[in-house]
This record gives C-alpha cells, structure tokens and sequence, in this order.
C-alpha cells in the first residue's frame, strides 16, 4: 500500500460545499444544541499539531494579539526543551531506524534554521530508511475515532485537510499537555516553508502573488483561497456533526477560536505536509508522518515513497546515500504549477512539468453538431484541454493541428468527407493551413507577452543570492513555462516555413475555434 507525498488538491481544496440540511441539525441531541447555543465554551478534536503562521508558531490564539504573545512565548521555551522529535518518536515506540535530523540556516536569519531527514548511515537501494508506527501517525480514523465518522465529514461537508487542520488547531492550544507537543513544535519551526525555503503563494501577500504575473498559476492561488474560505465558514458543522468528540477541549466553536487567516495558515502547513497513502480505507489516505514531510526532500524524479505497511507507515530508498545525504521521497506526477501551490517549491528537472492549452470549438458555427461528433470520434470534446509536456512541446503541437484544423473546416461538402473518414484527417488549402498556424503561434507569442520579464531578466534575478525565497521560486516557475511556451512557438514558426509558400495570406475563417 503505497503512499505518494502529495495533497490531492482537487480534493483537499476545491471540494464542493453541500448544503447541511436543517432537518440534521435538528436531529442531534437537544442537550448539544442547547450547549452550543448558550455557551461559547464548546468541544474540539483529538491530539496533533501544526499550521503554518507567518509568526514562528503554528497556531496560535484567535486574535493577532494572542498570537503574538504566544509566538515570542513559544520562542522562548523552545530552546528550553531537550526533547526534540527524535528522541520524542523514540521514546514512543519508533524501531531503531537510519535516519537522523539536521539542519541548515534559513534565508531570513530572523528564523530557525531548517531542519531536514539525513541518513545516519550509509544506506543502499531497498533499504528500509525508518518505520514509523502508527501510533505514531495522524489521520482521520484516529482523529474522529472511526470509519463511520471520517466518511460522514469528508463526503458531506469538509475535505480530509480541513478536518485534520482544525484537529491540529485545536490540539495546538493544548501546548505541552498534548502528546503530540513535540511534534506540534517542529511543524511550527518549519513554518510551512518547503525545501527551497517559501511557502505556499497562499500565504503570500498581494505584492509578492505579483511575482506569477502571466502564470496561470496566479488565478489558481485565488481560486484555491476561496475553496479554503468555503471550507471555513463550514467548520461549526462539524461541532454539530461530532459534538461529542470535542468535549474535552474547553474552547470555543471554531469560527470564534480562530480566524480566517489562522485557518488558511493550518491548512497550508497540513497541506504541505500531508502524506497521501494509497490502497488504504477513506478514513486512513491522509495521513501526518512524523519524520514525513517537510521534513523529507521532494524529488520528481525518484521512485521512493512513504508506503503502509502492517501497523507502520515506512520508506524503503531507491538510491544509495552516503551518512549525512538528505533523504528524498517522490511527490507525485505533479507539475511545477502544483508543487509551488502544494510544497512551495519548484523542481528544474521535474519530468511531469506541463502547461495547459485550452481550445474549443466555436459553438455558433452552423456545423458545430458535426465538428462536435467528429471530435468526440477522435478522442477529444468541443471544449478540449491539451496538456502541453516538458520535452514534448513538438508532439502536443502536432496534437493540437487537427482538432483546430476541424473548427477551420467551413466547406458543407468537405465536412462531409471528414464525417464519412474514418480519421482525424481535414484536408486543409494552404491558405487555411497558414490561418490555423497563424493562430496557433500568435497565441504563444500572446501568452509569453504576458509575462513582465524576459528569460535574461529571469536568468540575472535567479543569479542573485540575495532574492527572497518567494521571489525565487515564483521567478523559477514563469522561467521553466515560458521555457516551454517557446518550444511550442519555434515548432509552430518551423511548421509555418514549410509551408509551400511562406507568402500566402491565411483565409478568412469566420468560425474559428477558440484558444486560452
């Protein structure tokens, strides 16, 4: 049962918010309604930790104020605790194991250097680096006690991540009464930051979000931040839902003991840090690995993940390492776009990176049934995506030609012989040939002039040792998209030159199908 390091993002975040039914809420006992109603005092969850706070805590109270207070006075005593997250998981049933905590300085020197997973020893492919027990790891079935319960909240209002990070927020204002204090401690030196030292551009500022001008990624951020929104004007529904699981936390409902911003900043971290397992019941695919991520490097390229084992979580290298090398785990076939959202962090070598083109056709053109059904014949829909793959720029090119040479396509009589083919072949002139390349490398040279640098600008600004980690990481991601944006537009203008004759003019195409 395999488990890939990466959050499921379409779940984690832009899960659908269902209506709650009135009709359930007044179903729960009276004596929860009536508590809750009369006294702001109310239930919370479990045990575990984090969020990631642009403070040097995790969670603190649920105004700015308290959150100060609590982050100098957990700064203070941190350094008076010898019990770091090794000798706390040894301690607490973790079998001997290969792997030891190291640290290296953090960009901003106001900030605790960053710890990360070494090996102890040297190590050869296939061995078994640690195995963390499951005592010892966090998920829904712990948190909300059964199956029963993680599938009512995760299917009918919450994402897995949601629950977790309030369970965390909560457990968090227990402080060193939590079993987990430990472990709450090192999420909160991490402060979210991923191995390039930034955070997740959800927590950046308006300014710095500026840095992904002309990425795709700009929009998403946004768009992801108002599924967390969503997701936390719906937390008081799980007081409702599993009231009785908080009753041993003496704080208040969720949305008036934390807020908005403390949520954000918990979802980010547990995002960042989530271990998606695999082969494992609903309840248990989210989990919260000590010695895990972040504290483990991310790598596109290797073949090692966190895998469920009998009563443990483990991970088995796929590589040599010599003492003292960091340990790498894979994320996931993820592109660049999503490991800055996730992790935040960008991988120059990352074999999934892509971009999306998005075309359709033209749903006014008289033949759009019969484009429509010739599409669909083919493999694609009247609204298509394309993803556009590093090193294969020239193959998603040649992949796109004949679905926009069919939205060109305005002859009845030739629509016909493409609906009677049995292929994906338009018989196109070369004036029409020239219109459809013209379109298609215009929309590249569009989309690169979206971007406010230049590749040499971006090359100088990564030069730089002084960058910010946010810049830097943002810098790197428009870099390698353009990178790939040009390699579409060199194919397109190659296609165009040979053509018959370069000096054609492209024809008039009143239908033409449409590109973003």
């Amino acid at each position: 049962m395999e488990g890939v390091i990466t959050c499921f993002h379409t779940k984690c975040v832009s899960l659908p918010i269902r209506s709650f039914p009135l009709s359930r809420v007044s179903s729960l006992p009276r004596w929860r309604n009536t508590k809750l109603i009369s006294s702001s005092r109310s239930v919370p969850l479990r045990s575990l930790c984090v969020s990631a706070s642009s403070s040097d805590t995790l969670v603190a109270g649920g105004s700015p104020k308290e959150d100060e207070r609590q982050s100098k006075v957990s700064s203070k005593k941190e350094g008076d605790d010898s019990e770091d997250l090794k000798f706390w998981m040894d301690k607490n049933g973790l079998p001997p194991c290969k792997v030891l905590l190291k640290e290296r300085p953090a960009h901003d020197l106001k900030y605790k250097p960053i710890h990360y997973v070494a090996a102890s020893e040297d190590l050869q492919k296939g061995d078994v680096a640690f195995s963390v027990p499951d005592s010892l790891v966090v998920t829904l079935e712990r948190v909300l006690g059964n199956e029963t319960i993680a599938e009512l909240l995760t299917t009918n209002k919450l994402s897995e991540l949601a629950c977790l990070a309030l369970y965390l927020m909560y457990e968090k204002k227990q402080g060193k009464k939590s079993v987990w204090y430990p472990y709450i401690r090192e999420l909160d030196r991490q402060r979210g930051r991923g191995q390039l030292d930034a955070e997740s551009p959800l927590l950046w500022s308006e300014a710095e979000l500026d840095y992904l001008t002309g990425s795709p990624t700009k929009a998403e951020v946004l768009e992801r931040a108002e599924g967390i929104k969503r997701e936390y004007n719906e937390l008081d529904t799980v007081w409702f839902m599993a009231g009785s699981l908080f009753q041993q936390y003496p704080f208040d409902i969720p949305t008036e003991a934390f807020s908005f911003e403390i949520f954000k900043q918990a979802f980010v971290a547990i995002q960042s840090c989530v271990v998606h397992l695999q082969n494992v019941g609903l309840a248990r695919r989210f989990a919260l690995v000590p010695l895990g991520p972040p504290l483990l490097a991310y790598c596109s390229n290797c073949k090692a993940m966190l895998t469920a084992v009998d009563g443990a979580v483990e991970l088995v290298v796929d590589r040599p390492y010599k003492a003292g090398d960091p340990i790498v785990v894979w994320c996931g076939p993820q592109p660049n776009a999503k490991l800055l959202l996730n992790y935040g962090f960008v991988d120059e070598d990352n074999p999934y990176d892509r971009i999306i083109v998005e075309a359709a056709l033209n749903t006014e053109d008289p033949q759009y049934q019969d484009k429509r059904m010739v599409a669909q014949r083919n493999g694609k829909l009247s609204q298509q995506v394309f993803q556009v793959r590093v090193g294969k720029e020239r193959e998603a090119v040649q992949d796109m030609l004949p679905y926009l040479r069919l939205g060109y396509m305005s002859d009845p009589s030739e629509m016909q012989s493409v609906i009677s083919s049995q292929g994906p072949v338009c018989t196109m002139s070369p004036c029409m040939e020239r219109a459809v390349l013209d379109q298609l490398a215009n929309y590249f040279m569009r989309r690169l002039s979206g971007y406010p640098t230049t590749p040499k600008e971006d090359d100088a600004l990564l030069a730089d040792p002084s960058l910010s980690p946010r810049k830097r990481v943002a810098t790197r991601l428009v870099q390698l998209e353009k990178k790939i944006l040009a390699a579409c537009l060199t194919t397109t203008v190659d296609l165009l030159n040979q053509l018959p004759d370069t000096a054609i003019s492209p024809c008039p195409a009143p239908y033409a199908p449409s590109l973003k």
